[in-house]
């Protein structure tokens, strides 16, 4: 048996930028194409996955048996990119939401089961309000875009929201309620988009619905445990509901209120660059680092 393979090389570079008459930069990401194709035998190490589509290999050094099923993405560094850039911080913005897109492919390819990007967290209501109102807009643009909800279709990408979605705009509701149901029968990736998410809240919110279920005596206290527990927090809907590897770009290193129930045993990776300038190599280097690595869960591996 031969199968196809794809190549994978794409990134979102300065090359890819180009100034319009209105001083707006445009952002020229492209999805991978078939650049050639070759013949390998379906036992290689490298392995192959289907994607409803052509079968991809990993790239060159990645092991399909040690890739990790959820990876999360908090998505940090766009204004000191557009400062880099003497953009505007909208410009920065909408570089990243274009970076997003390019990501999302990618993890499509490679097999990963589920992606969690940190999109808005419940502080940045603090940020300014000119700010804040064209993030809504973008996310609103995002979440409502007929192209981009084609691209998730032909490659059965699966879109949930995470979040607080009670003070969102009626329109952004709207919009992300319909996402969700046109892409619910998707099989592949599962992208979930963590907006006006807080971890604190999260697990605040799992603790008041089961107290109200003791209180009402549907449960006892008894009943109580890590399965029970994760049955309210609200990435209840996944299937790998814990993250494996946590990418943070822009070289800080906190956590910032994101998944931090879900986190407990998740794999780190810290990267000074920003988000907008994460190329594929990037991400790649971020999955090698991930997989000789030993997952202890408090115990210890015995050496045989």
């Amino acid at each position: 048996m031969h199968s196809i393979m794809l190549s994978l090389r794409f990134s979102l570079s300065p090359s890819n930028i180009t100034l319009t008459k209105k001083n707006q930069y445009h952002f020229g990401t492209k999805f991978p194409k078939v650049f050639a194709t070759t013949t390998s035998s379906s036992n290689s190490d490298n392995g192959n996955v289907g994607l409803g589509g052509p079968e991809v290999a990993l790239p060159e050094g990645l092991k399909r048996e040690l890739m990790p099923k959820h990876v999360a993405v908090i998505m940090d560094g766009h204004r000191r990119w557009a400062r880099q850039k003497g953009l505007s911080v909208e410009q920065g913005h909408r570089a990243g939401g274009e970076k997003m897109m390019v990501l999302t492919h990618l993890c499509s390819q490679l097999g990963i089961k589920v992606l969690t990007l940190f999109a808005f967290s419940t502080e940045n209501w603090i940020r300014p309000k000119e700010e804040v109102g064209f993030l809504m807009k973008l996310f609103l643009d995002t979440a409502s875009s007929q192209e981009k909800l084609d691209k998730w279709t032909r490659n059965d990408i699966r879109v949930s929201c995470i979040g607080d979605k009670s003070i969102l705009s009626k329109p952004l509701r709207e919009a992300l309620t319909l996402l969700e149901e046109k892409t619910k029968s998707n099989s592949g990736l599962h992208v979930m988009i963590a907006l006006n998410y807080s971890g604190r809240h999260d697990i605040l919110q799992a603790t008041k619905r089961i107290a109200k279920k003791v209180n009402n005596r549907l449960l006892e206290v008894e009943d109580i445990d890590k399965n029970l527990f994760e049955q309210e927090l609200e990435t209840h809907c996944i299937e790998f509901p814990e993250p494996d590897l946590l990418i943070r770009t822009s070289g800080e290193q906190r956590l910032s209120n994101f998944m931090l129930w879900q986190l407990a045993y998740t794999e780190l990776y810290f990267t000074n660059k920003l988000f907008p300038d994460m190329e594929e190599a990037d991400f790649i280097e971020a999955l090698m680092s991930f997989q000789p690595r030993q997952r202890r869960y408090g115990g210890y591996i015995t050496k045989t």
